[in-house]
């Protein structure tokens, strides 16, 4: 088939070099602009783009696309039978939509209709759900509404992070979207309408969405340390500066029978530093790193913090 690709980060790579083995061709790949990143905010080229780069395939990077002339000139000029997006995080207007015969066909990141958004890799995790997966589906005007092509499952282990989960899931809609464009050219796929009942957001995360909700149960707190890595991780205060946590660990009702009662008070024990947490449990922070300083572990921050039992975190 003749594609347009549209991509720009890490996720999307994966599918691009699939559709490239494959044997399709790309003749145009679409990315967002380099970005000024790191300390000397030097321009940085975007994963997507370097291996169009290394893969000679000519590349776009409009600031806008809804009123682009040229791009719409462009592609109308290349005629492709389908155009894939992957992670390119920009709305895709309704000429685009409309170009292609097959469509726009989208990879995402969850099993639709549930976490629809931004961050449908980190919600799921931070939800506590045992299994997700990746969609191909045809995009529409909507948010994640379009029809669903193609879906596979993939489990969540209790202690994997959404870091962990990203690479795995790229690898395996990589290889989803390569069957979807092979059912579509044979005509075998049927698209399935998704159940807006069943729908479930997945926003793009704030820093707020990274700060450790005592009230909550201890288990509820880890999972949403590992939905939020890398950013935005999992923090409070302390004294009234910010207290990242890097390791963090749950740790059954029944572990103390003193300490602490209200959600947020600090338990020390044997250089350990324990909070405690809503429904009676407790979270050990196991390695944190104050405003300002380096990561550690909590047994050194101990040794250089005035933290007693009884003091709270959270103000």
């Amino acid at each position: 088939m003749r594609l347009v690709f549209c991509g720009t980060p890490s996720f999307a790579v994966p599918t691009l070099k699939a559709v490239l083995r494959a044997g399709h061709s790309v003749e145009l790949v679409v990315c967002q602009p380099d970005r000024p990143a790191g300390r000397g905010m030097q321009l940085v080229v975007s994963p997507v783009k370097e291996t169009a780069n290394i893969a000679g395939i000519p590349v776009a990077q409009p600031e806008k696309i809804r009123n682009n002339a040229e791009l719409r000139a462009r592609l109308e000029q290349i005629r492709p039978d389908a155009i894939i997006v992957v992670a390119y995080g920009r709305i895709i207007p309704k000429w685009m939509l409309d170009l292609p015969r097959l469509g726009n066909l989208n990879l995402h990141g969850s099993l639709l209709p549930k976490y629809r958004g931004a961050a449908p890799i980190q919600w799921a995790v931070a939800n506590g759900e045992p299994v997700t997966g990746v969609t191909t589906m045809r995009l529409d005007e909507g948010l994640d509404t379009g029809d669903i092509l193609m879906q596979r499952e993939m489990p969540i282990a209790p202690d994997q992070t959404a870091t962990d989960l990203f690479p795995l899931l790229a690898e395996m809609g990589a290889a989803l979207m390569v069957e979807t464009l092979d059912g579509l050219a044979a005509g075998t796929l049927q698209p399935i309408k998704q159940d807006d009942s069943q729908a479930t957001l997945a926003p793009l995360l704030t820093r707020d969405d990274g700060r450790m909700d005592f009230t909550r149960p201890a288990m509820s707190i880890y999972n949403h340390w590992r939905g939020f890595q890398p950013w935005p991780g999992a923090w409070t205060l302390l004294a009234g500066k910010k207290l990242s946590v890097h390791r963090l660990m749950p740790l059954e009702p029944s572990a103390f029978s003193g300490g602490p009662a209200d959600p947020a008070g600090v338990r020390i024990e044997h250089d350990r530093l324990f909070v405690r947490c809503g429904d009676k449990t407790w979270l050990e922070l196991v390695e944190v790193q104050m405003e300002g300083k380096k990561r550690m572990s909590a047994a050194d921050f101990l040794r250089g913090h005035p933290l007693k039992t009884g003091d709270k975190l959270g103000v």
